[in-house]
């Protein structure tokens, strides 16, 4: 009997950063097109507005959610590629 390496299971914390880079994306960007198009806030920009901060913060955390999702793919491939591996 061989003695294999088991390979750790990353599946659900790379199943997070997907979720958090999207949910993150969306509440950033989306809530920046609301309030310079609409001029109503709802999700973080209504809490960032309340706490004071300035209105591109709210970039900053889509910018932030984007960062996520680079570094959920960049996991993906390199776990796929490892995975062709012999």
């Amino acid at each position: 009997m061989t003695n294999q390496l088991k390979k750790p299971n990353i599946s659900s914390g790379q199943g997070l950063l997907w979720l958090f880079g999207a949910i993150l994306v969306i509440q950033g960007f989306g809530s920046a097109i609301t309030e310079a198009g609409w001029d109503t806030s709802f999700g973080i920009a209504g809490l960032m507005q309340a706490a004071h901060m300035p209105e591109w913060t709210t970039l900053l955390v889509g910018f932030a959610g984007l960062t996520l999702l680079a570094m959920a793919a960049r996991r993906h491939n390199v776990r796929k590629r490892a995975d062709r591996q012999p």
